[in-house]
């Protein structure tokens, strides 16, 4: 068996989200299948992170396990050819260690939130952005989520149906900057709970508008309770953009 890592683009309009799921389509479905359509073998993909409905990625790294020699390169067009017309692209494939895994070797994961501020409905960024008429202060909001960077207990950003064993993660970075008409949040960390990024933008979003003060924040964060978060964001606007390993 040979263990191939891939870097995936995906729009997450179409799909369930990324893991396989059995009552709509899912990223991992169409790449298992496209890996079956080009090596007649059933292989699993497993991915850096998990992605819900509607939620894309611009650098999402996974891996398969093929029996069937292959190089790389001509692998990585295959299944390119396989996957259309599923906005799916394959950016890069390369022959990894079998000790590799997309998931478990992973030690940081980046992702983007971006905010459309501005009241013309979209176009062409419909479903690529969450559409806030309403001003933003983005400076506000980055002094604000800068209450959220380090280690604490994110209960109260995290979903109901979380399956991670403990609220606590240490959040690395978590800044929002203004480029014209989008607010742009990005934020890192190793690893994140259910629904955490859209939780934050949520509120973030919140302190932009004037609605929440810095104080509010703080003590939603210190409340450890679902019950006391201020707004959920969209998954429109959420983006995987990179997973980190050792050595890269």
């Amino acid at each position: 068996m040979t263990r191939f890592a891939l870097t995936l683009e995906f729009d997450g309009s179409p799909f369930m989200g990324l893991q396989r799921q059995v009552h709509g389509p899912s990223v991992q479905q169409s790449v298992e299948d496209a890996a079956f359509a080009v090596t007649g073998e059933r292989a699993i993909m497993h991915a850096a992170g998990r992605t819900d409905a509607g939620v894309h990625a611009l650098g999402m790294r996974a891996h398969i396990d093929i029996a069937k020699p292959f190089e790389a390169y001509k692998l990585l067009g295959a299944l390119n050819d396989r996957l259309r017309p599923h906005p799916i692209a394959v950016l890069s494939c390369e022959v990894v260690p079998d000790d590799w895994h997309a998931r478990f070797s992973c030690v940081g994961r980046a992702y983007i939130y971006r905010i459309a501020n501005r009241r013309a409905p979209l176009t062409l960024e419909k479903g690529k952005a969450w559409m806030v008429p309403k001003p933003l202060d983005a400076e506000a909001m980055h002094r604000a989520a800068q209450i959220l960077v380090g280690l604490h207990d994110f209960t109260t950003f995290r979903s109901v149906h979380c399956q991670s064993s403990s609220p606590l993660k240490t959040l690395d970075r978590l800044e929002v900057r203004r480029e014209g008409e989008m607010v742009l949040i990005e934020a890192e960390a190793r690893s994140f709970l259910h629904h955490q990024v859209r939780s934050m933008v949520g509120c973030l979003a919140l302190v932009g508008m004037g609605r929440w003060s810095e104080e509010d924040l703080r003590e939603a964060l210190a409340a450890r309770n679902r019950r006391k978060l201020g707004l959920n964001a969209p998954p429109d606007g959420l983006y995987f953009v990179r997973a980190v390993y050792p050595g890269e």
